[in-house]
C-alpha cells in the first residue's frame, strides 16, 4: 500500500513538474501573453492567421496581465508588449486579419466597433479589413492589441508579428523592422505640428499646411482641388442676390475642417464627400494626428497683405468664370470672388489662411511706389532689382550715365485691372516701366548736345515725367513723380565743365573783392563823416541862421518892391496922362503953324527950359533974326549936341 501510494505520489509529483507548472503563465502588468495552439482537429481558414474557434496556430484570445493557466502540452505562449505610443508620436495601424480591400481601394473602412483595435474578434465580426487603418493611435495610448492580428508602427519600435514573408524580407539584420521598412519617415509618425516659424533677422513667418490626401473618389472634370460640398454654398448666395463680394469671400476662405476633425477622423472626410488630391481647406496652427500612408501635409506661408498693400487674388479653382469687367475692358476677365479668374475685388489688410496652389496672391503696393534705376533697390518691396542706370548717348557721341527715381502709384480700387493686363507687378516695373524710361532717355540725350543737356537737365526731368506719366496712365497706374537723382558726365565733359567753373568762380571772387573795396571806400566816407558831425551841426545851425535872414530880408524887399511897384504905377499914370496932352497939344500946333515951325518951337522950348542960351549976347550977322537964330541952333547941333541935355534933367 505504502509502495502504491508513493508511486502515485511520483506520478501526480511528475505531472505536476511536468504539465501543470509550465502550463501556469505569467503575464507582466505591460505584457498581453499570445497562445499559439500546437494540434487541433479543425482546420485553420486560408484567409486568416488567426485561430477563432480553437483551430491550430495563433489564438485570436490573449492572456492578460497576472497568472493564467494554458496547458503546455497544447499551448505554447508568448509574451508581448503592450503597444504604447508616446507623446508627440502617433502609431499606425495595419491590419492582418479581416477582409481584403476593395479593388483600388488603399486603406480599410473604420467602424467605431473597432475601437482602438484592442478586440480582434470583434474587429473581424462587425467587417474589419485587412491593410492600412484609417485612424491612428494618438499620443500616450497604452493597449492590449493583438501582436498577429495587427502591426503597430512607431517611430522607434514595431509592434506585432508580421506573417508577410515579403514584410519579413525587409527586416534588418537585427531582425526588427522599422518605419522605412514600410516606405516611411520616422518624422512622419510624429505629429504634424503648424506654427510660427522664426527666420533670419528675427521675423516671424507665420504657416498653413496644404493637405493632398491619397484616399477617395476622383475629383469632378475640371477640378483641381477637393472642398466638402464643391461649390454650391457660393452658388446659393450669388442665387439670393444680396450677398456682397466680402461676404463670399468670407465664406469661401473659411475652413469646412470641422466636419472630419481636420483630416484626423479620415473615414469622416470620406463619408463626407472629401475627394482624393489636392484639397481646398489649407489646416491652422495646432497639432495633428494624420495616418501618413492617407495624408500628406506641406507648409507654406500664411498670406499676409499688410499696410499700404492689396492683393490680387487669381483663382484657378471655382465656380465657372463669369466676366464682370464690362466690354470696354480687353484684358482677360475679371470675376466676383468664388469663380475662376481674376477677383474683381482684392484682398486688403490682413492674414488669409489661402491655398497657393488653388489661389495665386499678387501683392500690389498702393502706397507710392519709388523705383530707382540705380546700383541701390528699394529695401521696402525690391521690385527694382533688376533696374540698372540709364546708358545713353549725347549727339556728339559722349556716354551719360544716369540714376533715375520715379514714384507710382496703383489704386486699390484699380489693382486688379493692372495686373490683369501686365500679370505681375515685376512685369509692370521691368517690362512696361523700363521700356518706357530707357527708350526715352536713349531718344532725348541722343537728339541734344552734351552740354546742352546739363543745362536743361530740369527741362529734361520734366518731359521725362510727361512720357511716363502718359505711358503707365493706358495701365491705370498713376505717376507722382521722376526725378534724375545723379549724372555721371564723361572725363571730357567734367574737365570743360571744371574750368568754367574755375573761371565762374574768379569772376565772383573778383566781384566779390571790388564789393568789399567799395563797401571801404563807403565806411571811409561814413568814417569821415562821423568825424565832422559836431561842424556839420555848427554849419547846419549857421545855415539855418542864414536862410532865417534871407528870409526876412526877402520878405523885406518883398514889401519894397511892392511899394516901388504901386508908386511906379501911379507916376506912370501920370506921365501917360501928361504924354497924352502933349501929344494932343502937339498935333494941335501942326495944325495952327505946321510941322517944320512946330518942331522948331518945341527945340526952342526944350532949350529954354534947360537953361540955354540960344541967342548970343554978341550976333553979327545979317539976313534977318530968323536966319541967326537957325544958324545959332545949326552951329551946335554940328558940334556935336548940347552936352548933358537928357529928357527929365535940368543943368544947374
Amino acid at each position: 500500500m505504502t509502495t502504491l501510494l508513493w508511486i502515485l505520489l511520483s506520478i501526480l509529483t511528475a505531472v505536476i513538474f511536468l504539465i501543470i507548472l509550465p502550463s501556469i503563465r505569467r503575464v507582466g502588468p505591460t505584457e498581453i501573453g499570445l497562445p499559439m495552439k500546437r494540434f487541433s482537429l479543425k482546420k485553420l481558414a486560408e484567409d486568416n492567421p488567426i485561430a477563432f474557434s480553437g483551430e491550430p496556430g495563433y489564438q485570436a484570445t490573449l492572456l492578460m496581465p497576472g497568472l493564467r493557466f494554458k496547458l503546455n502540452i497544447l499551448y505554447n505562449v508568448k509574451t508581448y508588449p503592450w503597444v504604447q505610443v508616446p507623446a508627440g508620436e502617433i502609431g499606425v495601424v495595419i491590419a492582418q486579419v479581416g477582409s481584403p480591400l476593395p479593388i483600388g481601394a488603399k486603406s480599410a473602412v473604420y467602424k467605431k466597433e473597432f475601437g482602438n483595435f484592442s478586440d480582434v474578434e470583434k474587429f473581424v465580426k462587425n467587417g474589419g479589413q485587412k491593410g492600412v487603418q484609417r485612424p491612428v493611435l494618438s499620443p500616450g495610448t497604452l493597449a492590449p492589441i493583438h501582436p498577429v492580428a495587427f502591426l503597430v508602427i512607431t517611430k522607434r519600435q514595431l509592434y506585432g508579428i508580421p506573417v508577410d514573408p515579403e514584410i519579413r524580407e525587409k527586416m534588418s539584420r537585427d531582425g526588427v523592422l522599422r518605419p522605412e521598412s514600410f516606405g516611411l519617415t520616422p518624422q512622419q509618425l510624429e505629429l504634424v505640428r503648424i506654427g510660427p516659424e522664426e527666420v533670419e533677422g528675427g521675423h516671424v513667418l507665420d504657416k498653413v499646411g496644404i493637405v493632398t490626401t491619397y484616399e477617395g473618389e476622383p475629383l469632378p472634370s475640371g477640378h483641381i482641388a477637393s472642398r466638402i460640398g464643391s461649390f454650391d454654398d457660393i452658388s446659393a448666395l450669388e442665387a439670393k442676390g444680396e450677398a456682397t463680394d466680402a461676404e463670399i469671400t468670407e465664406t469661401l476662405l473659411g475652413s469646412k475642417n470641422t466636419v472630419h476633425n481636420n483630416y484626423q477622423d479620415f473615414q469622416g472626410f470620406l463619408d463626407n464627400g472629401g475627394k482624393i488630391g489636392l484639397q481646398h481647406d489649407p489646416l491652422l496652427y495646432g497639432a495633428y494626428t494624420l495616418n501618413p500612408f492617407l495624408v500628406r501635409v506641406e507648409m507654406v506661408p500664411m498670406l499676409v497683405v499688410k499696410q499700404g498693400e492689396v492683393a490680387v487674388i487669381k483663382s484657378y479653382v471655382g465656380l465657372a468664370t463669369k466676366d464682370m469687367s464690362g466690354e470696354a475692358f480687353k484684358f482677360g476677365s475679371l470675376v466676383r470672388p468664388g469663380h475662376r479668374g481674376i477677383w474683381q475685388e482684392p484682398l486688403r489688410t490682413g492674414k488669409y489662411p489661402i491655398n497657393p496652389r488653388c489661389y495665386e496672391a499678387e501683392i500690389v503696393p498702393t502706397a507710392i511706389l519709388t523705383l530707382n534705376w540705380a546700383e541701390q533697390v528699394s529695401a521696402a518691396h525690391n521690385l527694382d532689382k533688376n533696374l540698372v542706370q540709364i546708358v545713353a548717348k549725347s549727339r556728339e557721341g559722349f556716354v551719360f550715365k544716369i540714376d533715375l527715381q520715379v514714384q507710382i502709384h496703383v489704386p486699390d480700387k484699380k489693382a486688379p485691372r493692372v495686373i490683369s493686363m501686365v500679370g505681375t507687378m515685376f512685369n509692370l516695373v521691368n517690362e512696361v516701366l523700363q521700356a518706357a524710361v530707357g527708350n526715352h532717355f536713349r531718344d532725348k540725350l541722343q537728339s541734344m548736345k552734351a552740354v546742352q543737356f546739363i543745362e536743361e537737365r530740369q527741362k529734361v526731368q520734366q518731359e521725362a515725367f510727361e512720357h511716363i506719366e502718359s505711358q503707365l496712365r493706358q495701365y491705370e497706374v498713376e505717376t507722382r513723380g521722376a526725378y534724375i537723382q545723379d549724372v555721371i558726365l564723361p572725363q571730357d565733359i567734367v574737365t570743360v565743365l571744371t574750368q568754367r567753373e574755375i573761371a565762374a568762380q574768379q569772376i565772383e571772387t573778383f566781384q566779390k573783392q571790388k564789393s568789399a573795396q567799395d563797401q571801404r571806400i563807403e565806411m571811409e566816407k561814413s568814417k569821415g563823416v562821423a568825424d565832422k558831425q559836431a561842424d556839420l551841426a555848427s554849419s547846419e545851425v549857421n545855415v539855418n541862421i542864414q536862410e532865417n535872414k534871407t528870409s526876412a530880408r526877402k520878405i523885406e524887399a518883398d514889401g519894397e518892391a511892392t511899394f516901388t511897384q504901386m508908386t511906379g504905377q501911379a507916376k506912370g499914370a501920370e506921365v501917360r496922362a501928361i504924354g497924352m496932352a502933349k501929344a494932343e497939344a502937339y498935333e494941335r500946333q501942326v495944325a495952327a503953324l505946321g510941322k517944320d515951325a512946330t518942331a522948331f518951337v518945341n527945340a526952342i522950348t526944350a532949350l529954354a527950359d534947360k537953361g540955354i542960351k540960344i541967342v548970343p549976347d554978341i550976333l553979327v550977322g545979317g539976313g534977318g533974326q530968323q536966319s541967326s537964330l537957325v544958324d545959332a541952333l545949326l552951329a551946335m547941333v554940328m558940334r556935336g549936341g548940347v552936352k548933358g541935355l537928357t529928357p527929365g534933367e535940368t543943368k544947374q
